[in-house]
């Protein structure tokens, strides 16, 4: 799920931001119920944000200059994950079912979402 940088692009993946636990969870029940397995969906809480998905953006000045806006979208993820804010990530492979998922998104409070599709960040809000 990295680029060839090494940056975090699930390509397939809707990846929620949702402020509380209890709404991710609420989230993660819904999508269950809806067909939605453990192979297609991932509660990620801010620590694994901040420590695994964090960490594939590097710090330093680098002198080449970025292609796409994937470090940019992980450090967004990074400034809601030190709110405290939880993440789902599901698996969407199909463009036709994005509608019917972000209905059920919707369902929920959630601070922001992203859709990773080849060469493509869409964003969901």
């Amino acid at each position: 799920m990295l680029t060839m940088r090494g940056v975090f692009y699930p390509t397939g993946y809707l990846f929620v931001m949702l402020p509380k636990l209890e709404d991710a969870e609420t989230l993660d029940r819904n999508l269950r119920a809806s067909g939605y397995s453990d192979r297609e969906l991932m509660l990620l809480t801010p620590e694994v944000i901040l420590g695994q998905i964090r960490k594939t953006v590097r710090d330093d000045t680098n002198p080449l200059p970025s292609v796409g806006s994937e470090s940019d979208t992980v450090r967004e993820y990074e400034k809601f994950a030190r709110q405290g804010h939880c993440a789902v990530m599901i698996h969407v492979p199909s463009e036709k079912d994005t509608p019917r998922i972000m209905e059920t998104v919707r369902s929920v409070p959630f601070s922001y979402a992203q859709k990773y599709r080849p060469l493509i960040i869409e964003d969901m809000a």
